[in-house]
């Protein structure tokens, strides 16, 4: 098989793919944490075997979907983080983007923080939700702490610890 086979039939298994998590997030938009994969399956118009095929098990496809979302919503976080604007503005921002994501996609919301099956990975026994707080928080700190003005303090810091705590207590 040649170089540009290789390169083909890889594109072709990356739209696929594509195609299947688009169908995952309709049924994920419509089902929340209670989607199937018999239901993905049929949103796609395929068998749950080939579903099988590209993300191996429900953990997989979980995966799969919250890297997709979560890529997303750490993209819209830092953005805020990094406006260019006073950082009480910037934290009230970064809120207001994280409430607003799970207000958009309640049933995505959901589904990410309350997996039917636990939705653990098996090589690190954390989700990918998990580590996007990671991630996000560690962005933070960084913020806070290379930042001139004194630290916040009161409700504004109340709200960040709520705001992780919502989604790592579920």
């Amino acid at each position: 098989m040649d170089t540009t086979q290789r390169t083909d039939q890889q594109r072709s298994a990356d739209r696929r793919r594509r195609e299947l998590l688009e169908a995952a997030d309709r049924v994920v938009l419509r089902d929340g944490p209670q989607a199937s994969m018999n239901a993905i399956a049929a949103e796609a118009g395929i068998t749950k075997p080939i579903l099988y095929r590209h993300f191996g098990d429900k953990g997989g496809l979980y995966a799969a979907l919250a890297k997709r979302h979560t890529d997303a919503l750490l993209s819209s976080l830092r953005a805020a983080l990094d406006a260019p604007a006073e950082r009480r503005e910037r934290v009230e921002a970064t809120l207001d983007t994280y409430l607003a994501a799970i207000e958009a996609l309640p049933q995505v919301y959901r589904f990410l923080m309350h997996p039917v099956d636990g939705g653990q990975t098996a090589d690190q026994g954390s989700t990918p939700v998990t580590t996007l707080f990671r991630c996000f928080g560690g962005w933070a700190r960084s913020w806070l702490r290379s930042s001139r003005s004194r630290w916040i303090s009161g409700p504004t810091a109340s709200s960040w610890l709520g705001c992780g705590g919502m989604g790592l207590s579920g």
